[in-house]
Parts: structure tokens; C-alpha cells; sequence
């Protein structure tokens, strides 16, 4: 055995040894293929980060068991004109320390998500100010009508003003630069649990918050998080009963989970859609044999690609049917998605290489692809067929797979050339992702933060800014249809299909599964 190979073994057997001496009647041990990279919940808009950050940090509203908008630390909202929301605050409320909950958290978190490092800048695209009425009542105001401003503030989780600036916390940890700070490694919400332990890449402890002013439906009083990377020592794992949920069950391995008498598959359709980016920016294609241009800039080129990737095979083959193929960056429970409109471009390796030879390719050129190969299912399987499938057209794919630890931080500085990225709306609105992902990137109100290919188009832009300001259903839907239109025509990125979910659980176990991959530690409960 290999130092490395053994140090990860190690690792490993240490994490589950720890569990298993940990377990308990209301303690839950729970395993994931990856880590939440920080506990600042600012600092990555990532689903699995923002998952475990939102059981210590809540926003004003939030989702309840149906996907639908319930108050958190606002009890009520309301617009008081086309572009003012006023939110009525939760009294009573108290951080983990024991300071109160006021309306000076709440706007020192919304300038909070606009500094320099955090990657939630996407969120405030639209706000022109928020203002303190009272300790408890804020006014939001937006720089154009913006309907759906509570959905978007779901995802904002409220940071304490006063623990923030006495822990040299005032701004986020910047993913892209390896910087941490206090909010990193500890917590202080309101919500039901709150950071005992926190060991990166081993081991997260939560704890009952003892000041949570809401309702805990479950019965867990300890919520041991642990990242197990191999998905054989993690389905194992479960097998043996050292952990009680686990994900993502590998689609390979769900029957022999279904068949085990202690667990189960819980599966269900996920809102996440995964996709190929491009560099359609740079003038010459860095990390490329192509010297002097770049193809990305050329339509032809980028539907060649398309064309080349056999996403039914990858269905079947890849992801032993656990995929839904789609031709739009929204699948089906996102408003403005449409069947008429998930049409995609058919396979064809002919018609591949005839587009590559039109822009002037014909022998095709080599570019290395970057790739996570523990954040989503079967990633690193993925982006390998992608690969091969695309040497059917001369492309020479020099294939960099890595873990989401060093693979964020790289491609959030726009480091790359071809990428694979996961988006989740978590408006549930397709304006979510035309802000984030299909405008031209805008570091200064952070509209396209996540457009890290900088696809751009004025004209889809213009069109996004109405969609946000539109009240009238129908009219906005029609708007959201012209702009996905627009997107297909410019081949703008390479969408691939909605991943389901599947987690392993054990039968002692009750939880709720969202289609948004969230996992609220305060709805699961163990039996003895």
C-alpha cells in the first residue's frame, strides 16, 4: 500500500471508528462523498454547503416539507410599493451566544453577502438598499420591482453583527483564495443546531441549539456529519450499521441496499441540473493546443460538442437510468420550464465533425476538462464519457478530475477552459439561474457570478432584468421561454440531464427527502 492510499485508509477507519463509539438512541451519524468546504455560509453557494450551514443559519423565510415559502426570522413581508419589501422581524429570537436577534443583523448581512471573498454576491443583484425601521422591522429596497425578492432571500442565512466583528469576521472566506477566518470553523445562528466539532475533511459535530425559538420535529440530539470519499466503504458502512444515512447511494449499488434488511433507498427527482461550460472570453483558449484564437468564441464549435456527447449512453451506461437527459438548464418543479422548449439537439458524430470542420477544425484540437469527482453522481464517470465520446471527433480531452476542494476555488476563478458545474434554483424559478449562471459575468452587482465560462448576450441580459421586474405571470413566463430560446440558439453552455437523488438509510431512521437535496437535521428521527 501507497503512503497516500494508506494515510486514506487511516482517514477513513478512524471517521467510523469514531462513529461507531459515538452511536446512540438520538444521535445520528450521517456520510456524505464530500465535505461542506467552510461553515461561513457566505463563503460558497454550494447545495451540500449550504445544507449543513442551514441547520445552524436560517434566512428570513425559508421551505417547509412541500417546497413551499414559509417565515423563519421573518414572521411576515409584504411590498409597500413596486420596489420596497417590508419584513416584520421574529422577536424573542436569540443568536447561539445569547445575543438578540435584530434588524441590524439583517442588514449587516446583506452587505455582508456583497463583500469582496463571498460568492452570494448573485443574491443582492437587485438590491439598491436595505434600511432599519425598528430592532424589528427592515425595508428592502430593490433598484427595479422584483416579485419574487423573498424566494431569492431563502438562501441569504442570518449572521450576528456583533460576533462577526468581534471574531474578525466582517467579511466571508474567499474560496478562490484559500483565505479562512473565524466563521470557518465555528458557528453562531439561530438555528436548531449549532457546530460543537468541526474537523475539515473528517468530521462535523452539531449539537440541539437550547435557545432555538422554533419547533424540532425529530428526535436527534447529535448530528455526526462525516465525509467517506470511497463509495464502497460508504455504502459498507451503512451496511454494517456505523452510519445511518448516507449520500449518494452509487446507482450500482441501490438494489443491494434495498435488498439489505436494516435499510433503504430513498429516491426521488432532484432539481439540479448538471452542465458543461465553456471559455467563450479569452481571445486564445488557455490549457489548449489551439495558439493565436479560441474555438469556444465560435457557435458551430460549441454545438459540435453537443452534438458528440451520447447523453443517452450515459444514461444507460453511466448512470443505470438515474438521469433525466434535458435540453434546458431547468428541468421539470422550475417555473419557466417547458416540455415543448426540452427538446435537445440529437446525437450525431456526422454532423459533429462537419460543424468542426466549417470552423475550421478539421482534425479537431485537445483541451484539458476540469471535473469534481466527489460532489455530484458519478461525476468523474461523467466527465470520462464525455471525454471519449468527444475523441470521436478528433478532440483530445485531457481530463482533470479532482476533489471539490481544490476544484472550486479554481474554477470560481473563471481557471479553466471546460468544466462540469451542478445548478440547483433555489428560487424554484428559472430566474435564478438566467441571473446567476446565463449573464454576462458583473463582479460589480454580481449578476453571472457563476457564469464561469462568461458566455455573454446583451440582448438575454435586457431580457433578464425584465423577467426579475415582471409581475404578470403569463407575461414573464413568455419572457423566460424568449430567453431560453436565445440560449439554445447561442449554444451557450452544453446542459446534460437532472440527477436523482438517492439516500441510504437506515430503517431506524425517519427523515424527509427534498428535491432540492437539503437534509433539515430537525425533521429526522432514530428509533432505539
Amino acid at each position: 500500500m501507497n503512503p497516500k492510499t494508506q494515510g486514506l485508509s487511516l482517514l477513513v477507519g478512524a471517521a467510523l471508528l469514531a462513529l461507531a463509539g459515538a452511536a446512540s438512541a438520538q444521535t445520528v451519524r450521517i456520510a456524505n462523498q464530500g465535505d461542506a468546504l467552510s461553515l461561513d455560509p457566505h463563503s460558497l453557494n454550494e447545495s451540500l454547503q449550504l445544507s449543513v450551514d442551514s441547520n445552524a443559519y436560517e434566512a428570513l423565510v425559508g421551505w417547509n416539507k412541500k417546497l413551499e415559502m414559509e417565515p423563519r426570522l421573518a414572521t411576515s413581508w409584504k411590498q409597500t410599493s413596486p420596489t420596497v419589501w417590508r419584513f416584520e422581524l421574529r422577536k424573542g429570537v436569540q443568536f447561539y451566544d445569547g445575543t438578540p436577534f435584530t434588524a441590524d443583523d439583517v442588514v449587516f448581512t446583506m452587505g455582508r453577502i456583497m463583500a469582496d471573498g463571498s460568492d452570494m454576491k448573485s443574491y443582492g443583484t437587485d438590491v439598491k438598499e436595505t434600511r432599519k425601521i425598528d430592532d424589528h422591522t427592515i425595508e428592502i429596497e430593490t433598484k427595479s420591482p422584483q416579485p419574487i425578492l423573498p424566494q431569492i432571500l431563502s438562501q441569504v442565512y442570518i449572521m450576528s453583527k456583533k460576533w462577526c466583528e468581534a471574531n474578525d469576521a466582517v467579511k466571508p472566506v474567499d474560496r478562490r483564495k484559500g483565505v479562512e477566518n473565524t466563521a470557518s470553523f465555528k458557528t453562531n445562528g439561530t438555528g436548531p443546531y449549532h457546530v460543537r466539532e468541526r474537523q475539515p475533511g473528517v468530521r462535523t459535530v452539531f449539537v440541539r441549539n437550547p435557545r432555538y425559538w422554533g419547533k424540532i420535529e425529530g428526535n436527534a440530539q447529535e448530528v455526526i456529519f462525516t465525509p467517506i470519499a470511497n463509495p464502497a466503504t460508504r455504502v459498507a458502512a451503512l451496511l454494517s450499521g456505523e452510519i445511518d444515512v448516507m449520500e449518494p447511494v452509487p446507482v450500482q449499488d441501490i438494489a443491494r441496499v434495498n435488498a439489505n434488511a436494516g435499510t433503504r433507498v430513498i429516491a426521488g427527482p432532484e432539481l439540479r441540473t448538471i452542465f458543461l461550460g465553456m471559455d467563450q472570453k479569452r481571445d486564445e483558449l488557455q490549457f489548449s493546443s489551439v495558439k493565436g484564437k479560441n474555438p469556444f468564441k465560435d457557435v458551430r464549435v460549441r454545438k459540435a460538442f453537443y452534438q458528440a456527447i451520447d447523453i443517452e449512453g450515459i444514461k444507460k451506461t453511466v448512470m443505470r437510468g438515474q438521469s433525466r437527459p434535458t435540453a434546458l438548464m431547468v428541468g421539470p418543479g422550475i417555473n419557466g420550464w417547458t416540455e415543448a422548449q426540452d427538446k435537445r439537439f440529437p446525437y450525431d458524430v456526422a454532423a459533429a465533425k462537419k460543424l468542426l470542420v466549417e470552423a475550421g477544425y478539421p482534425d479537431g484540437f485537445e483541451v484539458t476538462m476540469n471535473c469534481p469527482n466527489d460532489r455530484y453522481v458519478n461525476d468523474g464517470q461523467i466527465c470520462q464519457t464525455v471525454a471519449a465520446n468527444l475523441s470521436k471527433i478528433g478532440v483530445k480531452i485531457n481530463l482533470q478530475a479532482e476533489t471539490k476542494g481544490t476544484y472550486f476555488p479554481k474554477i470560481l476563478r473563471r481557471d479553466t477552459s471546460f468544466y462540469l458545474l451542478g445548478w440547483t434554483p433555489s428560487t424554484y424559478d428559472a430566474h435564478n439561474v438566467l441571473n446567476a449562471i446565463m449573464h454576462c459575468p458583473d463582479d460589480k452587482t454580481g449578476a453571472g457570478q457563476f457564469n464561469l465560462g462568461s458566455y455573454c448576450n446583451p440582448k438575454l441580459d435586457e431580457l433578464t432584468a425584465k423577467i426579475g421586474a415582471e409581475t404578470d405571470q403569463a407575461k414573464r413566463n413568455a419572457m423566460i421561454k424568449e430567453a431560453f430560446q436565445m440560449h439554445i440558439d447561442d449554444v451557450g453552455h452544453l446542459p446534460l440531464h437532472q440527477q436523482m437523488l438517492a439516500w441510504g438509510v437506515s430503517k431506524k431512521v425517519d427523515l424527509v427527502q427534498l428535491a432540492d437535496n437539503y437534509m433539515p437535521f430537525k425533521w429526522i428521527t432514530i428509533k432505539p
